[in-house]
């Protein structure tokens, strides 16, 4: 008896790293992480350019090295309008905050599979980390639009600009819902990552970025689709609010005779936007409950 009595008390079963709980509980417990997140994101931007000579500036080059090969192909292909470079660079650095967002974020929890294992923390923040380095880079990038836009003294519209931080905040919410599923589907799947590498390729070309609105528009038109279908795409909304905020017209040609982008007021432009918004935070709470659900047993499958 006295050596029962003695005896280490019976342990405790072995509980997950991570347990379910409800989405805004999920939601204060990323808050309370705050600062971890915020180290991510400076670890993932170090460690890009770790021994670069160019460190950041590397940001900032790689959309004009984009907009001098596409107004390049473009021009020999006689498909550009005026001021083709500048509607270039506006659909290219949106697009490219979604896309760099969905690729780094995919792998952001296989990549760090040691702390996965060794540290108890949300795991949200691992891909969360990785929209908000995007987000740095897009920020890097939009200077460089905006001095390409001084060096050319092109005329924004600004009864449209204040519409950007709406436009921009759609993208994140897209780019987070996203990032939750792909980063906790790549764990189970190793095969998403190359699977995404494809469908962001479609993705890309179903985003009018190098080609306009209007030309999608009436082309579904003349196929009996209505031109609505492409609000299905969330990057649309993004894009042609930055388009005709940065670029400042929705027509050109002699005449106004092409039609570049849908010709309605602000507020219509933020209606859409507040819709597409209003989606995606749906499919993030759902994104948030199905991260929540595979969480639990992250650290086993690593």
């Amino acid at each position: 008896m006295a050596d029962t009595a003695a005896s280490p008390a019976v342990a405790a079963p072995l509980r997950p790293m991570s347990g379910r709980r409800t989405t805004r509980g999920h939601l204060a417990e990323i808050g309370r992480y705050g600062e971890l997140l915020h180290m991510l994101v400076r670890k993932e931007l170090t460690v890009r350019y770790k021994n670069s000579l160019l460190g950041f500036t590397w940001s900032m080059l790689q959309p004009l090295f984009y907009l001098v090969v596409y107004t390049a192909v473009f021009a020999i292909l006689g498909a550009g309008f005026e001021r083709f470079a500048v509607w270039i660079l506006c659909g290219l650095l949106t697009w490219t905050l979604i896309s760099s967002s969905l690729t780094t974020s995919t792998t952001s929890i296989t990549a760090n599979a040691a702390l996965v294992g060794k540290v108890k923390f949300p795991r949200a923040v691992l891909p969360l980390a990785s929209v908000g380095a995007a987000l740095v880079h897009f920020c890097l990038q939009f200077v460089a639009l905006v001095a390409v836009l001084a060096a050319l003294r092109h005329p924004v519209d600004w009864s449209y600009v204040w519409l950007l931080p709406f436009a921009l905040l759609t993208a994140l919410v897209v780019c987070c819902s996203c990032a939750l599923l792909l980063a906790a589907a790549n764990v189970y799947a190793r095969d998403t990552a190359h699977l995404l590498d494809l469908l962001v390729l479609g993705w890309f070309w179903a985003t009018p970025v190098l080609y306009h609105f209007g030309r999608a528009a009436e082309w579904l038109e003349s196929i009996g689709i209505t031109p609505w279908v492409l609000y299905g795409n969330p990057a649309t909304p993004v894009v042609i609010t930055f388009q005709r905020a940065l670029y400042g017209r929705d027509f050109v040609g002699a005449g106004d005779s092409i039609s570049l982008l849908p010709h309605h007021a602000p507020l219509w432009y933020l209606g859409v936007l507040g819709i597409t918004i209003g989606l995606w935070t749906a499919v993030g709470w759902v994104a948030l409950r199905v991260f929540d659900r595979a969480e639990v047993n992250l650290a086993e499958t690593l």
